[in-house]
């Protein structure tokens, strides 16, 4: 049994436990932590430099804002005129700057509504985050920051429908997975073109590995500008690296987005404070407080998550009106350790002992009691890692990814014994991590093919990870055989696209046909429809979709009447 088990269980500190280093001496060695300079309890650097004296345009990695509530908006952006200095410090002086912002109902900024003035401190990076309030709830909204002359780009933004109010339909998109030497972010240029309230990001948002460690099966058409990270400096280069890509600043500056993350934004499948490879503890919980440091640094996130060291809270409620509550998860955190040793395994007495948790138990027990005490129309989980059973193996032998749900067998059981026993309203799980279209069938008990579906599952592809891509794959014909709850697979890339209203919930999936170079168009390869009330998936244009047993054929038809719905 792995130490995050324990701790967890008992509302203890994971770091507290550690023979080698309690959390208060860790916490001395690495700083005061995020959380205490946002709560203006550290040690910040109170020599200012006058905004006038930057010598270069400081708004190089563009705005963004997120985590929308009915009066409020979390705006960011973060001074770096050199973004990619080796030092971490975006060639930005030691003291920290006055930053001007300005919210308006109109991209000219004739109707100013709201203006201020935040700090840059160079213990954060620099960085700007605004819980900006007062505003009205659903409406529209443009942002802008000043430094000295220099103003940065426009965002847009908006705020989401009062707790409870009769809403008529949201439109959003979610992504993950954008392995930046794999390809061009062309799918996010093509999302910030889309008419949506928001975007959600399901995680991988950085890969931590260094040049070349990491490539696409038609090799890499960029390359990672450092070395693999550690340390906050070199995690701030890796941020600033992907958030100097146009297309992604594109998308950050049209809607506001809600961010969690996976695992590369610290280390491949590391598991709370167990890294990939072994080692130290002490080692590895260093290295997560930095990797957590630079994702706030670079986030759109209320001031609630700022990590404390190694701890930062991710999980939390976004609700619109009435209509959806997304639940953010964080299965990375304080998960147990990965099963069997990680990788493709049979399933195993450890793999589903009752105890594992991916979420932790406190969170689980807030999931269950939000689920249990939610009034929405559609509530959403908004997570990482495949959650539907999928037999990988052929024959007889059964093979699991133990890094996903299949590895924590007991805790998604006891999610789906709930949502079924408490009748939770219209249950949609999203997912990310596995850089394809999957869309899935939520039995309650898998291991009873004739067990009633409970929840839909829509799990989307990556941005640019794993290369091209392809429609098929050799072995699609016998997953899908063998997991008849199956109901679709694509292996392009791309983000999907979601119409929610009281009535039915519509799920497209926008793809593009390559990453390796630039330029790629958008087109919508599938689909697929839940009604209210009804959870099992249906395929739009007629009837339910293709079973598990679809043939060669019916696939093909498939891709034919996809591909005609795009040329209209």
């Amino acid at each position: 049994m792995s130490v995050r088990g324990n701790w967890d269980r008992r509302g203890g500190d994971p770091i507290g436990r550690l023979g080698s280093i309690d959390r208060r001496r860790f916490l001395r060695l690495s700083g005061a932590g995020a959380a205490a300079l946002v709560a203006g309890a550290g040690p910040y650097t109170e020599r200012a430099l006058a905004a006038s004296a930057l010598t270069s345009y400081p708004f190089r990695l563009g705005v963004a804002s997120g985590d929308p509530r009915p009066t409020e908006v979390v705006l960011w952006t973060r001074l770096a005129p050199r973004p990619h200095d080796e030092d971490g410090r975006g060639g930005m002086p030691a003291r920290k700057v006055d930053v001007r912002w300005e919210v308006a109902h109109d991209e000219a900024f004739r109707q100013v509504v709201a203006r201020g003035r935040a700090p840059a401190y160079p213990e954060l990076g620099h960085s700007v985050h605004v819980e900006v309030g007062g505003l009205r709830p659903a409406r529209r909204y443009f942002y802008r920051f000043k430094a000295g002359a220099d103003t940065s780009p426009v965002g847009r933004t908006s705020t989401v429908p009062q707790l409870g109010r009769a809403v008529r339909e949201l439109t959003f998109a979610f992504a993950s997975c954008q392995q930046f030497e794999h390809g061009y972010y062309t799918a996010y240029r093509h999302m910030a073109r889309e008419d949506l309230d928001l975007v959600v990001h399901l995680g991988d948002y950085i890969y931590e590995y260094g040049p070349n460690r990491y490539n696409a099966p038609g090799g890499n058409v960029r390359r990672h500008n450092s070395r693999e990270p550690t340390k906050l400096a070199g995690y701030r280069r890796r941020h600033a690296l992907y958030r100097d890509d146009s297309n992604l600043k594109a998308a950050h500056a049209a809607f506001p987005w809600v961010v969690t993350w996976d695992d590369h934004e610290v280390e491949n499948n590391y598991a709370d404070d167990i890294a990939q490879h072994g080692g130290s503890r002490e080692y590895f919980l260093r290295r997560r407080a930095a990797a957590y440091q630079a994702y706030y640094e670079h986030m759109p996130l209320r001031r609630f998550s700022a990590p404390a060291g190694p701890d930062m809270r991710l999980f939390r409620t976004i609700a619109y009106g009435d209509l959806a509550h997304f639940r953010v998860l964080d299965t990375r955190q304080y998960r147990d350790d990965q099963a069997s040793g990680d990788g493709q395994k049979p399933s195993s007495a450890q793999s589903r002992a009752s105890r594992r948790t991916m979420t932790g138990a406190s969170q689980e027990r807030w999931l269950l009691g939000a689920l249990g005490g939610s009034s929405a129309r559609w509530n959403v989980l908004a997570q990482q890692a495949f959650f539907a059973e999928l037999d990988l193996g052929s024959g007889s032998s059964r093979q699991f990814n133990m890094d996903a749900w299949d590895g924590y067998w007991a805790a998604r059981r006891r999610i789906l014994d709930y949502i079924a026993t408490r009748r939770v309203r219209n249950p949609v799980v999203l997912t990310g991590d596995v850089h394809a279209n999957w869309a899935n069938d939520v039995l309650r008990n898998f291991d009873d093919p004739d067990s009633r579906v409970v929840a839909a599952e829509f799990v989307g592809t990556s941005i640019s990870s794993g290369g091209d891509g392809s429609d098929q794959r050799l072995e699609t014909q016998r997953i899908r055989a063998r997991n008849p709850h199956v109901r679709f697979f694509n292996g392009q890339r791309g983000y999907v696209r979601c119409h929610v209203t009281p009535e039915r919930w519509r799920t497209d999936y926008r793809v593009v046909p390559y990453v390796s170079r630039r330029g790629a168009p958008v087109s919508t390869r599938a689909t697929f429809v839940v009604e209210a009330g009804r959870p099992g998936l249906q395929r739009a244009g007629g009837g339910r979709a293709p079973s598990a047993a679809a043939t060669s054929s019916e696939v093909e038809g498939d891709r034919a009447r996809a591909q005609r719905r795009a040329d209209e």
